[in-house]
């Protein structure tokens, strides 16, 4: 993952709404929600949860699919699991800080 796509991506997690959307979607796994799940889910307007799901699809973070008449929101797995990865990659002085075991954080979703 290139720099200027981390600090996209860490720019789009860093408010509130867009990181609770995001965590939905993640536990929503490869089906992902539509929409009006997710404002029902989080308590958040129609309109303003557009203009957060804009922000997360364009950081890569969440794609979009028509299904039909609505609209599916999935989290990229690939996307967050590059972003972790980047950010771990050099952690403890390029050493591993714990059994490899417990660093195995990517998703497989």
């Amino acid at each position: 993952m290139e720099e200027n796509d981390v600090v996209r991506a860490l720019g789009a997690l860093a408010q509130p709404v867009r990181l609770r959307v995001f965590r939905a979607l993640v536990v929503a796994g490869p089906e992902g929600l539509t929409p009006g799940a997710l404002t029902e889910a989080l308590a958040v307007s129609a309109t303003g949860l557009s203009f957060h799901l804009k922000e997360l699809v364009n950081a890569s973070l969440v794609s979009q699919e028509r299904q039909g008449r609505n609209l599916i929101y999935r989290a990229s797995f690939e996307r967050m699991n590059g972003l972790l990865g980047y950010l771990t990659e050099n952690c403890c002085q390029g050493e591993a800080c714990l059994p490899a075991a417990a660093t195995q954080q990517a998703c497989d979703c």
